[in-house]
């Protein structure tokens, strides 16, 4: 069983030191043979600089790393290039002035790495000057890694971000002008700015970001899980107690999903997998490695109902790039990896998006009860809620749901029923049972509908009362759909005053009132 590459990103490490290495090399090799510039884009930790590492080790003509790899065995020339390779994830700067700093810095570390001294004092004439002495060597290979850091890092400040954009954009021109010295570029990142914004002056870079080709470059497929950590996965089986193909369904449930191309080929998010088999339990592993709190503002700020984040429908032209001054919230949800392709429509040009596993859809939504509720609000109570359900104590439910409501900060509350829709749905999607809410039926609009055990159809009255909420939900029979499915079926009224749960009645269809 060789040892999981957990955070280790250097191809030669993994090699020399026995790690487990998924081999890529096949798809590598054809990138390297069909083309000479290109740009990925994939969500954080995802193998994006392990990536870059392994085409260095290839273009260094490091052949003995890849003996036994698919590549190993190919007619690959195994010539050694000059490579430059630039990290932009080493640094945080906070103007654009301290990133042409770092970016000189990083031109004299790999010039003194080949013997040359650079004398330009511009960044971008340093850079033309590096890659014109290396080229006496041979052509020469560059690969940027995290290529939209210095924006990304102050993507909420879009003045700083812009000045951070103009830099990058004067650096990545210079390839363009050095185009017959280059064997080959590689640029990954997490977002897809447009050509116009950041590569204005490299428009010719093949963007393989959606390209079916390449789906599978990054992350791995099931195929590719079991191949080699069939033994990761027997021994997580043995832990569980359960079948192989029961542990299989499970970690499938917990971080398979994400697809980054129309046709939607599957892979797993590598980071949470092998977590999982380092510590023999589940955990929301990825979404702990960084916190989504710009988009959140993003989507408060545009207005956006976070309940449409589940089936949402865009179209290609929305989804294709941006601009830091027009900010769209979908694609950058799915270019931080939040939401994946669930689906697509050739004919009308449009993408469904969805959460792409259980991890990021759970932890997502509780991040988003604790921004909306109030922080660290809510979540301790999510077993207590579920016993008190299942069991159809609503009294007592209802009495936590309204201490729940009693410490939301007062700046949060809004004298608005989609607030509390947008609370109700989040608690109970974090609970793991199915909500509906604003269902729409011949007689009316049901403010939300809760199936699990039990089906409870509910009525929100702000600044009424329950009793006028329940009578509301009678008159119009709203919980007629959901008779004869064989469960038990509740109606509610519930009256919000001051932001609070101020008092509830509870009914069984049919049956005497056992709330208050």
């Amino acid at each position: 069983m060789k040892r999981l590459p957990i955070g280790l990103q250097t191809f030669s490490e993994l090699i020399r030191e026995g790690y487990l290495y998924v081999d890529k090399t096949a798809l590598i090799y054809r990138l390297v043979v069909s083309g000479k510039l290109y740009f990925l884009s994939r969500p954080r930790r995802f193998g994006k600089s392990l990536l870059l590492s392994t085409l260095e080790s290839l273009f260094s003509g490091e052949r003995a790393l890849f003996e036994g790899l698919w590549i190993g065995g190919s007619d690959w020339e195994w010539k050694r290039y000059p490579v430059v390779r630039i990290d932009f994830s080493k640094c945080r700067v906070e103007t654009p002035e301290d990133l042409k700093r770092f970016i000189v810095y990083q031109l004299d570390v790999i010039a003194e790495l080949y013997g040359e001294v650079l004398r330009s004092s511009m960044y971008t004439l340093r850079f033309d000057e590096l890659l014109r002495k290396l080229a006496r060597r041979g052509r020469v290979v560059v690969l940027i890694d995290e290529y939209d850091k210095p924006i990304i890092d102050h993507i909420d400040r879009v003045e700083v971000a812009v000045g951070m954009r103009e830099v990058l954009k004067g650096f990545y021109t210079v390839l363009k002008a050095n185009d017959a010295y280059l064997r080959f570029v590689f640029l990954t990142g997490v977002s897809r700015f447009s050509k116009a914004g950041v590569f204005s002056g490299l428009n010719q870079l093949n963007d393989i970001t959606m390209n079916e080709k390449y789906a599978t470059l990054l992350g791995l497929t099931e195929e590719e899980l079991v191949r080699y950590c069939r033994e990761h996965i027997e021994g997580l089986s043995e832990k569980l107690g359960l079948s192989f193909e029961k542990t299989l369904e499970r970690i499938r449930w917990w971080y398979d999903g994400y697809c980054f191309s129309p046709g939607c080929i599957r892979v797993y998010n590598p980071f949470s997998v092998f977590l999982l088999f380092e510590n023999m339990r589940f955990g929301d592993y990825w979404f702990e490695t960084g916190t989504p709190s710009f988009l959140v503002r993003l989507i408060q700020r545009e207005g956006m109902d976070i309940r449409v984040l589940e089936g949402c429908e865009v179209s290609e032209v929305e989804f294709a790039e941006y601009e830091l001054e027009h900010l769209e919230v979908l694609p950058l949800l799915f270019q931080s990896g939040y939401l994946t392709i669930r689906g697509y429509d050739r004919e009308l040009g449009t993408y469904v998006l969805d959460y792409p596993n259980y991890e990021v859809r759970h932890a997502f939504m509780e991040y988003l009860l604790r921004w909306y509720g109030g922080v660290g609000n809510g979540v301790g109570l999510v077993g207590r809620l579920i016993r008190l359900f299942r069991s159809g104590m609503f009294d007592d439910f209802f009495g936590l749901m309204r201490s729940f409501f009693a410490g939301i900060p007062y700046d949060l509350r809004l004298e608005r029923e989609r607030y509390y829709q947008i609370v109700f749905y989040l608690l109970f999607r974090v609970l793991g049972f199915r909500i509906h809410v604003e269902v729409r039926i011949s007689r009316g609009r049901i403010d939300v509908v809760i199936e699990d055990v039990h089906i409870l159809v509910m009525e929100f009255k702000v600044g009424g009362s329950a009793e006028e909420a329940l009578r509301q939900v009678k008159e119009k029979g709203y919980y007629e759909p959901y008779l004869g499915r064989g469960k038990r079926v509740y109606i509610a009224g519930i009256g919000f005053r001051e932001g609070e749960i101020k008092e509830w009645l509870v009914e069984e269809v049919g049956d005497k009132v056992v709330g208050r």
